[in-house]
């Protein structure tokens, strides 16, 4: 099945999406430019052809990009293909879709949701591989005690609490330097 690439810009920089018939596969926040954003995308489906989105594809395009541009959506309304994504991902991915914005969880938390209250770090793993980053809000689950722990995309823990800040997270809401 042919997966398809385009990439859009928002309020954060040129952001990619990849689709396949059943739904978006992957999400590409911005890295340092719109080719470095391309090529990452392709580096996990190196497969992808460029492509303009059909339909679906541009209202999940439109909702990501209104979400990142102050709108505020919980974006549950996607279709995704988790086709090859490991069961575990996958049910940790479900449950941290269902983390409102300006709400989070810590990676113990959703452990515990899990049945496996000593799993933290695999939950964190698993979020780690996360291909739908904004879509699959892995930013919204923070480490033991409040504290930021990791995030995966460009620009790292800085674009986990600009995300955090732009959906009126207490504690991360306060004007971020760069």
């Amino acid at each position: 099945m042919t997966t398809g690439i385009a990439l859009f810009d928002t309020a954060l920089g040129t952001c990619a999406i990849a689709w396949r018939a059943a739904g978006i596969v992957g999400v590409q926040l911005p890295e340092g430019s719109p080719e470095a954003t391309r090529q990452r995308l392709e580096h996990c489906f190196p497969d992808a052809v460029e492509h303009q989105p059909p339909a679906p594809v541009q209202r999940a395009i439109d909702g990501i990009r209104e979400h990142l541009g102050g709108a505020l959506d919980d974006l549950r309304w996607i279709d995704l293909d988790f086709e090859g994504v490991p069961e575990f991902d996958c049910t940790v991915y479900d449950l941290t879709r269902a983390i409102d914005p300006g709400t989070t969880l810590t990676y113990g938390e959703i452990a515990a949701e899990l049945g496996k209250p000593g799993a933290a770090q695999a939950v964190g793993q698993a979020l780690g591989r996360n291909p739908l980053p904004v879509v699959i809000p892995c930013h919204r689950v923070l480490a033991a005690g409040g504290q930021v722990g990791g995030f995966s995309a460009g620009g790292g823990t800085l674009t986990k609490r600009e995300l955090l800040a732009l959906e009126h997270t207490p504690g991360f809401d306060d004007p971020v330097l760069f």
